[in-house]
């Protein structure tokens, strides 16, 4: 498939998990993308995995930090020729907050990175992006933004804002025909998940998170690679009519808890 021939498509978290293997994907299907992470060496990582280097672009951001954002947003204006087709926003920090030994500045940065940082990249890419019918902004929020996770408050209340309010710019930019949807996953093999589970060790209702199983058993957890196809069918012309609502894909886990 090529549908996104001669679309340019900017990502965030494009150097791990599911932010890369959502830039292979949208390359795989002839568009240009410009990634942003923290990490130079993830970036070079995704460079080396897409089909065509070439129309693989890159450059650092740090979502915690607001002139990073604008810096990278205009760089990825100046390098697609001022247009932006899709914008994806991927990037994510998993970071657990106790409410009984909450430490405050994690909060700051898990709202800043997984919240704020996305609303401010889709006003600076807003300019770009063309109207008409024909471009999307996809939000990648989390299933907790609408199920409890112990510890993970601050996490859950990000994701769930982030839902919010793409429901919310969904009103906005209709009359520019931009569509935006926010898609929600759960139980996908990432580094983040990873990380997420370590947290969790030695959390007391421990048991809270092993009800959280899939219909078709934990060895059948989803891979990066099925959410980024998930995300291409969301920016694509095929998903023209689906706007302003929520996705989830978690494999049935909501299902079975």
């Amino acid at each position: 498939m090529n549908r996104f021939e001669g679309k340019n498509v900017l990502i965030t978290g494009a150097s791990a998990g599911i932010g890369q293997a959502t830039a292979v994907r949208f390359i795989a299907e002839g568009a240009t993308v410009f990634g942003l992470a923290r990490s130079a060496e993830g970036l070079k990582e995704t460079e080396g995995m897409v089909a065509d280097p070439g129309r693989f672009r890159s450059h650092h951001v740090d979502m915690a930090d607001d002139a990073s954002i604008v810096a990278a947003v205009r760089a990825a204006a100046e390098d697609l020729g001022g247009r932006i087709d899709v914008v994806c926003n991927i990037a994510g920090v998993t970071l657990a907050t106790p409410i009984d030994d909450l430490d405050i500045d994690r909060v700051r940065t898990i709202n800043q990175v997984n919240f704020v940082g996305p609303l401010r990249l889709i006003s600076e890419a807003l300019p770009h992006i063309p109207a008409g019918g024909s471009s999307a902004i996809v939000n990648v929020a989390s299933t907790s933004g609408t199920q409890a996770m112990p510890t993970m408050a601050a996490y859950a209340g990000s994701k769930a804002a982030l839902v919010s309010a793409s429901f919310t710019l969904a009103v906005e930019l209709a009359p520019k025909r931009i569509r935006v949807v926010p898609i929600s996953p759960s139980g996908v093999q990432t580094k983040m998940k990873g990380d997420f589970a370590k947290q969790l060790q030695g959390y007391r209702g421990g048991d809270w998170y092993s009800r959280l199983t899939l219909l078709w058993g934990r060895e059948t957890m989803g891979q990066a690679d099925d959410l980024a196809a998930f995300i291409a069918f969301a920016a694509s012309e095929e998903a023209k009519y689906w706007n302003a609502s929520e996705l989830r894909v978690d494999g049935g886990t909501r299902a079975s808890f």
